[in-house]
């Protein structure tokens, strides 16, 4: 739902969810057949880098559109919406290379992932760290004029198709962040099988005496946590859209349903009961769809905005959840089969409520700002 979002030109909104729905009819089958199996729709991102849907943010000289966080927040929904791949960890990569990258990095990697021929991916989690990265193991050694990367990494989406990832690890100076081309030697990896997400498939990414150069640093070493915040608070948009778009889908779909499904004299929905969990559902998803726009205009404005993004994911965690679970209500036992969307667009809601932060980390942050501020954020 876009109620408030600030977009650079209306007019181009339009044109982008037409041509979301156009690329959705032109990939049916390679987008059935990769959710089906969980595999990564390679020819369908190029086809939406063609289409200028995945450079939304960025700068015109590198083959972008030049938007902010209301174009991200658009075209993110609309993909989840619609059923297209979502550009989610395309945008987050972009959005480290526009804020980090140098002249060089920028003119290497954004042209390629602007079309979506090179794919990017983030390199986070490990088997005893994830949302405290203070307790991250993989380590980065200096070795002459190079730096030496140890250590596993776990649920990477797009780990096995990236051509780059972005690797944090331990230095003398504190926490780093490093673009690895993933051709290097001593890096493998391995394909996972997560519930949700399947265009975006996760792996393991084990990185042994890979050796990469001082030019392979974004940001300082020591910066790591400068460079992770400032991505990853506003990445919580994006997380918050694609949990508005599954909903959405989900919602829209079972409402037709249940608007042609026969009870005896009556339709499904001619039902007081269904009517109220039609409304609360929608109701729930407005809710969430203004904190998001607000969000998403205060990153464009240059404002302060992260309680505003951590609201706005945990606001779309409680709304899609809901929706996706009431959804069945509408839709009764019509909804219980592998062929039907509702129970993949559940799996989708429930693996967004973890990534890119868990709602239990966004409640510690929200009642720590709460609790920090002397008028308890316009409580008093």
């Amino acid at each position: 739902m876009n109620i408030l979002l600030q977009l650079k030109d209306p007019a181009w909104a339009d044109q982008a969810i037409a041509s979301v729905k156009e690329l959705v009819a032109e990939c049916r089958e390679e987008l059935g057949e990769c959710e089906r199996i969980g595999r990564f729709p390679a020819e369908t991102y190029r086809r939406m880098g063609a289409r200028g849907l995945l450079g939304v943010i960025t700068p015109t000289e590198w083959g972008g559109l030049g938007g902010d966080a209301p174009e991200y927040c658009f075209t993110t929904e609309a993909m989840c919406r619609y059923g297209l791949v979502s550009s989610q960890v395309q945008i987050q990569g972009m959005r480290w290379m526009n804020d980090w990258g140098t002249p060089e990095q920028k003119q290497k990697y954004l042209p390629g992932m602007v079309a979506g021929t090179l794919v990017f991916s983030e390199s986070i989690s490990e088997p005893g760290a994830g949302s405290s990265l203070k307790k991250l193991s993989t380590t980065a050694v200096r070795n002459g004029g190079d730096w030496v990367i140890n250590g596993k990494k776990i649920h990477i989406n797009l780990g096995a198709e990236s051509h780059v990832t972005l690797v944090y690890a331990m230095t003398e100076e504190g926490l780093t962040s490093f673009l690895v081309d993933t051709n290097l030697a001593g890096l493998t990896r391995r394909h996972t099988d997560p519930l949700g997400y399947r265009f975006l498939p996760t792996a393991d990414m084990i990185f042994e005496d890979v050796r990469v150069p001082d030019a392979a640093l974004l940001g300082a070493p020591g910066e790591g946590m400068k460079t992770f915040l400032s991505t990853f608070n506003v990445s919580r948009l994006g997380n918050a859209s694609e949990l508005i778009g599954f909903a959405t889908r989900a919602l829209a779909e079972a409402t037709d349903y249940a608007s042609q499904r026969d009870v005896g004299s009556n339709k499904v929905t001619d039902f007081q009961g269904i009517q109220w969990t039609l409304a609360d559902c929608y109701s729930a998803l407005y809710g969430a769809s203004l904190a998001r726009d607000h969000a998403a205009n205060l990153v464009r404005q240059g404002q302060e905005f992260s309680m505003a993004t951590s609201l706005a994911k945990k606001l779309a965690v409680e709304a899609a959840e809901k929706t996706t679970n009431d959804c069945f209500a509408l839709t009764g036992g019509h909804g219980l089969y592998r062929d039907k969307p509702w129970g993949q667009l559940l799996y989708e809601v429930k693996t967004l409520r973890i990534a890119g932060g868990s709602i239990e980390i966004l409640r510690n942050y929200i009642a720590h700002q709460i609790l920090k501020d002397e008028k308890l954020k316009g409580l008093k």
